[in-house]
């Protein structure tokens, strides 16, 4: 399978999962609603019941003070109530209109409220006003006489049969709405267990999916990651299994071919620096054979012929074994720069100030020329030969080159955070700037060899050497104004 495809199976499962918990929570919180709503509603029923209840108690209060005493005032809350009830009334079956057992009771009750207020209520308060009206201050109604006992056990069996009826109904509401209380409590409590639960699992299944695929991909990435060091420490034969084929294995096969490329490569390179190496010494043996041979034949004629050769038969003699000795010096640069990189030197703690008094002694200047450099030269990592080479060839050549018998070659050091700068400095003849890239270039010369004997190899090898090691040289220069030639060495020297 193939590693994308992983991935988006445990998208795609993360997401249902977490669909799964949206809707389960979203249904658990539609029951849950439902009964807030049905507790709510509950509530306003038995609040609506309540309030008819206190408006009937008004009404009947409000009725009797005002028999017993005749004052109209006591009246005031029995109107109220018979203008506030029909509204509640209405409210009421509203609430329980999907009620048939509590519509039931309500209109019953309705019903006798009016039976109550028109049979007997409204009949009693109109003989007591007649009564008050005729100036009598008597409690209760004398003109019913019997009749009002009888009237007034009508009203009291009336109000205790509604009295009945509304604590059925009130009964009934709150046993339903215990239910329906204890229902929300445990739609409540099962949907936070639920939806807990169900995070849990996907947050868990999310964590235990990402390190799969986490351990998978940094696993392999590792074997890859191996693979590239061990090709930088020249292990170019090594391979990575890999089986699971996904991307991951296709770049995996692409670092292995890379791997057997590299061998491949480095192994014909090999073979090619062998045989170049092979060349270099039979090229140099072959060809100072014959040189040597030309040089020992122009001493035996000199030698044979003596004091008969004419004087320009000599000079082509010198000539001829002059040139024979820019053949061999040129062949040896040659092999010198071929060879450079091909030993390991070892790398070493040099004290420059002493190096360079051994290349000053060792070079043997003209007596004209003055070798300057400070006290305060370093001590550097580097391979000896290496770094003695470099100061031998710029020493010699601003010496060589230069234009009068007498001169001054300075050697100065600066510091830099990562490198150490050395400049050397003649006050020869100068270099044009055209020539400052082309004096670095095998077998290139600014002067005719006759005038100056040079193969114009010292300062290729110059900058293979600096270079290799992981430094630079350039030349600044003018002509007439001498030249200086500066070079840096790293503070860290890259292995050769």
């Amino acid at each position: 399978m193939n590693l994308s495809t992983k991935l988006f199976a445990g998208f795609v499962l993360i997401s249902f999962i977490f669909t799964a918990v949206a809707i389960v929570n979203y249904r658990l919180s539609e029951d849950v609603i439902a009964n807030s709503n049905f507790v709510a509603d509950s509530q306003n029923i038995t609040r609506t019941s309540a309030s008819l209840q206190r408006n009937l108690i008004d009404m009947e209060t409000g009725m009797r003070g005002f028999l017993l005493t005749g004052n109209k005032t006591f009246l005031d809350p029995y109107y109220v109530a018979a203008r506030d009830l029909p509204g509640l009334f209405s409210l009421l079956k509203d609430y329980v209109k999907e009620k048939p057992e509590q519509l039931s009771r309500v209109k019953e009750i309705e019903e006798l409220h009016q039976k109550w207020r028109y049979d007997f209520a409204e009949l009693l308060i109109v003989e007591k006003e007649k009564e008050v009206a005729a100036g009598a201050t008597v409690r209760g109604i004398t003109t019913l006489d019997h009749g009002y006992l009888v009237l007034n056990e009508e009203g009291k069996r009336l109000t205790d049969r509604m009295r009945i009826y509304f604590k059925a109904f009130n009964s009934i509401e709150y046993q339903v709405r215990e239910v329906r209380k204890n229902r929300l409590e445990q739609s409540i409590a099962d949907t936070r267990r639920i939806s807990t639960t169900l995070t849990i699992i996907s947050v868990v299944l999310g964590m235990v999916w990402a390190y799969y695929i986490t351990r998978l991909i940094s696993r392999r990435i590792m074997k890859m990651v191996n693979l590239a060091d061990r090709i930088s420490y020249g292990e170019y034969k090594t391979q990575i299994e890999d089986n699971e084929n996904d991307e991951l294995t296709r770049l995996s096969d692409s670092l292995n071919r890379m791997a057997a490329t590299i061998d491949k490569t480095f192994s014909e390179l090999d073979s090619k620096n062998k045989e170049l190496d092979q060349f270099a010494y039979v090229v140099s043996h072959d060809l100072k054979a014959p040189l040597r041979g030309i040089e020992n034949a122009s001493r035996w004629v000199e030698e044979d012929m003596g004091k008969e050769l004419p004087p320009h038969v000599l000079e082509y003699l010198m000539m001829m074994r002059v040139r024979v000795h820019r053949m061999e010096n040129l062949i040896n640069g040659i092999l010198a720069l071929a060879r450079i990189g091909k030993s390991n030197l070892e790398v070493e703690t040099v004290d420059v100030q002493a190096l360079l008094y051994e290349v000053v002694d060792m070079l043997n200047p003209p007596a004209g020329f003055k070798i300057h450099f400070s006290d305060r030269m370093p001590t550097l990592k580097a391979a000896r030969v290496e770094l003695q080479q470099v100061f031998s060839n710029l020493i010699s050549n601003a010496i060589k080159y230069h234009h009068q018998d007498t001169g001054n070659v300075t050697i100065e050091y600066k510091e830099t955070p990562e490198m150490h700068k050395f400049s050397v400095i003649d006050d020869g003849p100068g270099i044009e700037p055209e020539y400052h890239e082309r004096i670095f270039v095998l077998f290139q010369t600014l002067q005719e060899r006759d005038a100056v004997e040079s193969t114009g190899v010292g300062l290729a090898i110059v900058k293979k050497i600096i270079e290799r090691r992981g430094g630079s040289i350039w030349v600044h220069s003018d002509l007439g104004k001498g030249a200086t030639f500066t070079f840096q060495w790293p503070k860290e020297t890259l292995a050769a």
